[in-house]
């Protein structure tokens, strides 16, 4: 070999393991990130895709914290969980509908539809340690993503869906905790200055982290203050394994919870507490009554089946257009599962969550 050629390979070794640093680097810097973005998959050609998160997202460092604004969430994820990559939060408000009841085996049905502008989806699995196991569905559009602008694989496109821990719109955890938002046209809390503040979603997962049942939910809510982005007036269904559900509302100063009477428990967009039922506008009182006539003409109950035909019938339509973005049932009896987007019931996709008894 002459010196010329153990020049070149000399070179050559050296830039193989300038990539063999580089590659190290970036597996220990973005392990978790990386796994995270190749588990990401397209489910449905509206928009609705799946992810596993893997690793600890720094919830329980952002609940010493809070935040007062959206801003503050951009600047904790796009410190924590994005590594430097700015994320901007946006959203609007549209009517939802979700209901509980049981099926006629008795186990828990959770049903929500989400009606928005288009908003494509991310249906997303955490498991963090030191808390609950949950998969929720993330609204895509509140992380800047559009018809336009889709996560597509292992590529910087995608990065942005790394922030979804931070943004659930619904969910239920392991132990048969499900929550999700609904918008309301006000709401009316009082700041406690000695309590850490969370906004809309941020809340979400909390009940969704740490929860394991409905009165839990409640609690850990009451400890903290909230804020409603984009200023989105909300109030949550939660409900739990064993058939107990809460109404979550922001009214008259306080947090108030409206209970039911009945085997079942439905939300739209108006208020409940105390008969208020201030509405949004958006035929809210009309599906909550075709829900009601659904579930007691089926003696109290609905099966997954009729729960599905159910959503898909009362998918909110503003004219000519469909708002229906995704619908989702939880099982919170078994940890099954089936969503769907934009009234497809051809394709329902059925997901499952390991429930721990």
């Amino acid at each position: 070999m002459n010196k010329k050629q153990k020049v070149i390979k000399r070179t050559g070794i050296i830039f193989l393991c300038i990539l063999l640093v580089v590659f190290i680097a970036a597996t220990a810097l973005f392990g978790n990130e990386i796994r995270s973005l190749i588990s990401l998959k397209k489910l449905d050609d509206h928009g609705m895709f799946q992810m596993t998160y893997y690793g600890d997202y720094g919830f329980d460092d952002f609940l010493k914290v809070g935040a007062e604004s959206d801003a503050d969430i951009e600047a904790f994820v796009t410190r924590s969980l994005l590594k430097g990559i700015p994320i901007n939060l946006g959203v609007t408000g549209d009517g939802c509908t979700a209901f509980v009841t049981r099926n006629e085996n008795g186990e828990i049905l959770y049903g929500r539809n989400f009606d928005f502008t288009y908003a494509p989806s991310l249906q997303l699995y955490t498991n963090p340690p030191n808390n609950y196991a949950s998969v929720s569905t993330v609204n895509l559009s509140f992380a800047g993503y559009s018809a336009d602008y889709l996560p597509s694989g292992l590529n910087l496109d995608s990065f942005l869906t790394l922030a979804a821990p931070f943004l659930p719109f619904d969910g239920v955890n392991e132990k048969g905790v499900a929550i999700a938002l609904l918008a309301v046209p006000e709401a009316d809390i009082q700041k406690d200055e000695n309590k850490i503040t969370l906004n809309t979603t941020t809340a979400i997962r909390l009940v969704l982290d740490k929860a394991a049942t409905a009165d839990e939910a409640v609690d850990l809510l009451k400890q903290y203050n909230i804020y409603f982005s984009g200023g989105i007036d909300c109030h949550y269904l939660i409900a739990d394994a064993s058939g107990r559900s809460v109404l979550v509302e922001y009214y008259d100063g306080n947090l108030q919870t409206v209970e039911t009477d009945t085997d079942y428990q439905i939300a739209s967009n108006f208020i409940a507490y105390n008969g208020v039922n201030i509405g949004e506008g958006f035929n809210e009182f009309e599906r909550y009554g075709r829900v009601k006539a659904a579930i007691n003409e089926n003696f109290g109950m609905l099966s997954e089946r009729q729960a599905i035909s159910l959503l898909a019938d009362v998918g909110v339509m503003d004219g000519d257009t469909d708002k229906l973005q995704w619908s989702v049932i939880y099982n919170l009896t078994s940890g099954d599962g089936k969503i769907f987007a934009h009234r497809n019931t051809d394709n329902v996709i059925p997901f499952h969550i390991n429930m721990e008894k």
